[in-house]
């Protein structure tokens, strides 16, 4: 099985969210699969100093950014299509909803890149699982708003530990059509149906043990879905 991990920098403040990246290959590794990582050959939103959270002038490439979680092996998105892989993963960070969307600056009036679209539609399209961790639900909601699907994402419980505010994001999730379940960072929500895996990983407040074990149990559904 080829599973796609779909990065958008390398960073969780202006990328994808690097513990979530390398637990997400690890967990694809231990189960035997094959990890293909995919990135975008375009400049990030911006660039964030990580030590103290200022904006930098000098610009950077995704996947170029993206490569360096990947160790140099990695796919440009464009040249990807679903019978490529058997899945496709999406870390959270930052770069999902600056760098893949609009969703950081506009919420649920956002606007998502055409092709990470196109990917995420096309992979729906012929029954392919796709899991999205942390705040990537947005894209889902973002890249299925005009199809009548009914989907299920949690992006983490309002009643939990977070440094963000979860009712928000609910809500606009919720705008977009969009069920949102209550999960805490024990647990995942399997929307059977349409085949997606949500987790809310650093949505919620957590260890790094208690991250490891939230996409384990994402994993687990993937394989689950896989070789039913």
């Amino acid at each position: 099985m080829k599973i796609g991990v779909l990065l958008s920098g390398a960073g969780v403040y202006d990328g994808a969210e690097i513990h979530e990246s390398v637990l997400t290959l690890l967990e694809i590794e231990k189960l035997g699969y094959e990890a293909v990582c995919i990135g975008i050959d375009a400049p990030q939103y911006h660039v964030i100093n990580h030590l103290n959270g200022e904006e930098q002038a000098a610009p950077r490439n995704m996947l170029e950014e993206a490569a360096r979680i990947a160790r140099g092996k990695i796919q440009e998105i464009r040249t990807v299509v679903p019978a490529d892989i058997d899945a496709l993963v999406i870390p959270g960070g930052f770069g999902s909803a600056k760098n893949f969307s609009t969703w950081a600056f506009d919420g649920p009036s956002g606007q998502i890149r055409p092709d990470v679209k196109l990917l995420l539609v096309n992979m729906y399209n012929v029954g392919k699982p796709i899991v999205a961790l942390c705040v990537s639900p947005v894209l889902l909601a973002l890249a299925f708003e005009d199809m009548p699907i009914g989907q299920q994402l949690t992006i983490g419980s309002a009643t939990a530990p977070s440094p963000y505010s979860i009712s928000d994001f609910q809500a606009g999730l919720q705008a977009k059509g969009v069920q949102t379940p209550e999960c805490n960072i024990q647990e995942i929500c399997v929307d059977t149906p349409n085949r997606i895996i949500t987790a809310p990983c650093y949505m919620l407040e957590a260890s790094l043990p208690q991250l490891q074990h939230n996409i384990q149990q994402a994993m687990s559904a993937l394989q689950q879905l896989l070789e039913a």
